[in-house]
């Protein structure tokens, strides 16, 4: 029963954590990570990385890729096609590139470089559209591109990294060859085309028929889950069936039903503990000697995504002003980076002396990335914002 009382300090500890973030005006998310950091080693030391921690983030991060598919807008991706494609390109493009290179400055090896870069090129959107709609200019053309370039980068990222995770760990612990290995993969992503165009709308279909409580929202967790483990089976990441599960059902009639009901049962129990459980692993033991690591991957962070950002938009015909805007928005990695540090740490790609720098520098971007975007879209709309 300890874990009862271990859950219990964690929800209380973040949504306090949560409500004291707004109220000063910073996100949600940076509350929740700091609650494990004090709770965890680096602080009171009360809560500890045990299994039932990591089974709860486990689901919690399964939910949260799975929220972040039903959140993808693909009319909005069609309709802002070019210029998202362009700023995700090279929103993407440049943080692997400079990642790594900045990596390899630091003596970090090859492919533990190259997944920084990965991480770096996470974008998480959230945070960005909560300052779009507080200067009223959501449904503006800068506004309008940051969220579908955000949809072209989030599925992106997801393909770089399923691609090239067993790649990048070496593991030859598997019996099975690697041409079957992917044989399986493209196997698996043919099946989530067909899970989209056909499976997913006559699955809910079937659900909406049935009488059984919560009968629509359990076939989703069904989809959900089942596309994670089959993922994992294949040799990709569980959290990437989760995501295309997630793109999947957004394009059935019950998008709103199902996101409403997974988002209370997710932020509820289970992604508060996700969050949690990335602070616990923070230690500031080597903080000292890490500072100039962590301003050097900072500085790049932010200069990557906004440089990228301004010259995809440049390309697709924006102004200056709109284009620095657009890359502004980009910035904040958030949740997305969150979920590819944690993946790294599993599949033993990131060294213990890097975990804990990396995690404040997506939470530095995360900080920063509002005061950022607010300053170049005031420039633009300074009527509006005012």
């Amino acid at each position: 029963m300890e874990f009862i009382g271990t859950l219990c300090l964690i929800l209380i500890a973040t949504t306090l954590g949560s409500h004291l973030s707004r109220r000063i005006g910073i996100p949600a998310v940076i509350g929740q990570l700091l609650v494990g950091v004090i709770l965890g080693q680096a602080g009171l030391n009360w809560v500890h990385p045990n299994i039932l921690v990591h089974d709860f983030s486990e689901i919690g991060v399964i939910l949260l890729m799975f929220l972040a598919g039903l959140e993808s807008d693909l009319s909005l991706l069609k309709k802002y096609f070019k210029p998202g494609m362009f700023v995700a390109l090279l929103g993407i493009l440049f943080p692997v590139v400079f990642g790594w290179l900045t990596g390899e400055a630091f003596h970090v090896p090859l492919n533990e470089a190259l997944f920084f870069g990965i991480i770096l090129a996470a974008t998480s959107v959230s945070i960005s559209v909560e300052v779009l709609k507080e200067l009223n200019v959501v449904n503006t053309k800068e506004g309008s591109t940051i969220l579908g370039a955000s949809v072209v980068d989030d599925i992106l990222v997801v393909l770089v990294l399923s691609l090239s995770l067993s790649f990048l760990t070496g593991d030859t612990s598997s019996q099975t060859p690697l041409p079957l290995i992917l044989l399986e993969q493209v196997i698996y992503f043919v099946f989530i085309f067909l899970l989209v165009k056909w499976i997913a709308p006559l699955l809910m279909s079937f659900a909406g028929k049935i009488y059984a409580n919560s009968a629509v929202i359990i076939v989703s967790l069904v989809i959900c889950l089942g596309m994670s483990f089959v993922a994992d089976l294949v040799g990709l990441s569980s959290v990437i069936g989760a995501f295309f599960a997630g793109i999947a059902v957004s394009q059935t009639k019950v998008k709103q039903e199902v996101y409403r009901n997974v988002e209370a049962l997710g932020y509820s129990i289970f992604i508060p503990v996700f969050f949690v459980s990335v602070g616990l692993e923070v230690d500031f033991t080597n903080f000292g000697s890490q500072l100039f690591f962590i301003l050097a991957f900072t500085i790049i962070a932010i200069l990557t995504k906004l440089v990228g950002g301004y010259l995809g938009a440049k390309v697709a015909g924006f102004s200056g002003n709109s284009s620095l805007m657009v890359g502004a928005g980009m910035i904040s990695r958030g949740e997305m980076a969150l979920i590819i540090l944690q993946i790294g740490q599993q599949s033993k790609l990131i060294e213990a002396q890097y975990y804990s720098p990396l995690v404040i520098i997506i939470l530095l971007t995360t900080l920063v990335s509002p005061l950022i975007l607010k300053h170049f879209t005031r420039k633009i709309y300074a009527v509006k914002a005012n």
